[in-house]
């Protein structure tokens, strides 16, 4: 698939109005805008950040995910709920599974903000971005279980990977929530911040991340989680083919020769 220009790509971002999106150099910051609705995913919110992800610039090597207001997400917007028929359903649940894929599998690597309700469908978010950031607020749950519901936007597929399925029943059949500390302790998020701190280290983290080679950035997204799903003999002749694309690449050759050169940064100093 051509890459958009970057014209037509922020023609389409533009006309996004329940996310606010800005770019910072090779960063785009894409902000969930339904405050008053503690950002609750309603169906045209769904829709917007698929469009988003599939429309991203060229330039962009790294995104930003956070939200407006107190919470990062609420979970699906109930007030959009409706009775549907099991077709229905599956097709409703594989429009969310289309917008999480393309934030998980797209082109570039996310970090997520999470402060506040990470609840339901907003966990099922947060799981879908490759980094994670949560502040002294940000709570989990998954009240599914208690509203007759099953989680739709690939939290049983994600969130098990996070911590288990076995902490995932729990909250799924007790309604049992998390705080902040707990989740970085079973893996919700990878880092700790306070209040108000969580974007800023999360422009720190994607800045770093957008400097890395654009293919060993995709190998990390694409190749890594799949050759974990491998059986040891499959994943290890996987890993040869990606080891020998990433390094076959120009940009990874010319950081190679930089490093060897003595004009890069080495592990555990600043570059």
């Amino acid at each position: 698939m051509p890459m958009p220009s970057e014209t037509s790509s922020n023609a389409v971002l533009a006309a996004l109005d329940l996310l606010k999106i800005e770019h910072d150099g090779p960063v785009t910051h894409v902000r969930l805008n339904r405050p008053a609705k503690r950002n609750a995913i309603s169906d045209t919110l769904v829709a917007q950040l698929h469009t988003c992800f599939i429309h991203l610039p060229d330039s962009t090597r790294a995104v930003v995910l956070s939200a407006e207001g107190e919470h990062f997400c609420a979970g699906l917007d109930l007030s959009e709920l409706s009775e549907r028929s099991v077709a229905e359903g599956v097709e409703h649940s594989r429009g969310w599974h289309a917008a999480f894929e393309q934030i998980q599998f797209g082109r570039v690597p996310v970090v997520a903000v999470l402060h506040g309700a990470v609840v339901g469908g907003g966990l099922e978010l947060a799981s879908a971005a490759h980094i994670r950031v949560a502040e002294d607020s940000a709570f989990y749950g998954l009240p599914e279980g208690q509203r007759g519901l099953f989680v739709g936007g690939g939290g049983s597929a994600r969130v098990p990977r996070l911590i288990g399925f076995s902490r995932m029943t729990d909250m799924m059949l007790t309604g049992r929530v998390l705080d902040a500390d707990e989740g970085q302790e079973i893996g919700l998020s990878h880092y700790r911040v306070g209040p108000g701190q969580g974007v800023a280290k999360a422009m720190e983290l994607a800045r770093k991340i957008a400097s890395n080679a654009p293919l060993s950035n995709f190998a990390v997204m694409h190749a890594l989680p799949r050759i974990a799903e491998m059986s040891q003999a499959q994943g290890l002749f996987v890993e040869s083919l990606t080891a020998a694309i990433a390094q076959g690449d120009p940009a990874a050759k010319d950081r190679m020769r930089a490093f060897l050169e003595g004009k890069a940064g080495k592990v555990g100093k600043s570059s």
